[in-house]
């Protein structure tokens, strides 16, 4: 579909240089770049915080063996505790 947008000069000075260094045309570029726009909001749609919490994925098994420390240090209530 044939369409007509208003872009900034600095930004289509950008995006046309861009398109031009990767060797394809800006009707192309500018494609790709709305699809990726547009695949990101359905990733972190209504849950903004998922993107940056699903970079910390790999503290799983840290945060298990802290919460195991924990447990077993404070898990243990002295009688004397029992008040």
């Amino acid at each position: 579909m044939k369409t007509t947008l208003e872009i900034p000069d600095p930004t289509f000075r950008k995006a046309k240089a861009t398109a031009g260094a990767l060797g394809i045309p800006l009707r192309e570029f500018v494609t790709q770049a709305v699809e990726e726009k547009l695949a990101a909001g359905r990733r972190s749609a209504g849950k903004p915080w998922l993107e940056c919490a699903g970079e910390l994925a790999h503290l799983h098994e840290e945060t298990a063996r802290i919460q195991q420390i924990i447990d077993e240090e404070f898990g243990q209530i002295e009688p004397e505790d029992w008040a």
